[in-house]
């Protein structure tokens, strides 16, 4: 397994050009990270004309990739823009979280929940056109 403590960069999600109202679509997974104790994440859209809300919700999996849970949320409206957040395992997990797939509440996070593997899953509402896209990148760190 490759040490992560230089960071290992992921594009969990190339600039995807959305056109078209899209149902949750998950993205590529990345395994191999077990031990990953911070993640960092940027989401920039692009926007051309049209639609009404694009969300991308970064996961984890405890599980193999069985169950997927909600870590972090960006929405977007109508609007270009580029937001950051950040997950680490040094701050506890508040007892009892409910565990979410595409449900976490806009632009929130769950910290202390990284398990060996991650994805993005999005959906949009709307119909687009001009260029809007989505790109979602990170980079994952260990000790």
């Amino acid at each position: 397994m490759r040490n992560l403590t230089d960071g290992r960069k992921l594009a969990l999600l190339p600039e995807l050009t959305i056109t078209t109202a899209v149902n949750a679509t998950a993205g590529t997974v990345f395994s191999g990270l077990a031990g990953i104790k911070y993640l960092i994440v940027y989401a920039k859209m692009k926007v051309g004309t049209g639609g009404s809300s694009i969300k991308a919700y970064v996961q984890t999996s405890l599980d193999g990739g069985a169950t997927w849970i909600d870590i972090m949320s960006f929405a977007f409206a109508n609007t270009a823009g580029t937001k950051v957040s950040a997950v680490s395992m040094a701050v506890a997990l508040a007892a009892a979280t409910v565990a979410s797939d595409g449900a976490l509440t806009d632009d929130t996070i769950v910290n202390g929940l990284l398990g060996d593997r991650i994805r993005v899953k999005y959906v949009t509402t709307g119909t687009y056109s001009g260029g809007t896209s989505l790109t979602v990148s990170a980079v994952a760190k260990g000790a």
